[in-house]
């Protein structure tokens, strides 16, 4: 994917399971699960043209996502994406 389709995280609540993930330093993609809170920390699945590998996750903490992770842009702004 290109890294142009991708934006810092600002806020918590873009972290919705589903969303596609990378990291600012590399070019991997994931894709986000759910929060664990025991772990307290994000599932992170291994994701590439398409596909969710489910066989290898991380778990990954939210100041960890917000200060080294991009989050792919959606379409809609947040407001409305809440809202929906």
């Amino acid at each position: 994917m290109k890294s142009n389709t991708f934006e810092n995280i600002f806020d918590a609540y873009q972290l919705v399971g589903g969303a596609k993930i990378k990291s600012k330093k590399h070019d991997e993609v994931y894709e986000l699960g759910a929060y664990d809170g025991n772990k307290r920390g994000y599932t992170l699945y291994a994701f590439e043209d398409g596909v969710r590998f489910e066989d290898f996750s991380v778990i990954i903490s939210e100041n960890e996502l917000m200060n080294n992770y991009l989050i792919e842009k959606t379409k809609m702004p947040l407001i409305q994406r809440l809202a929906a």
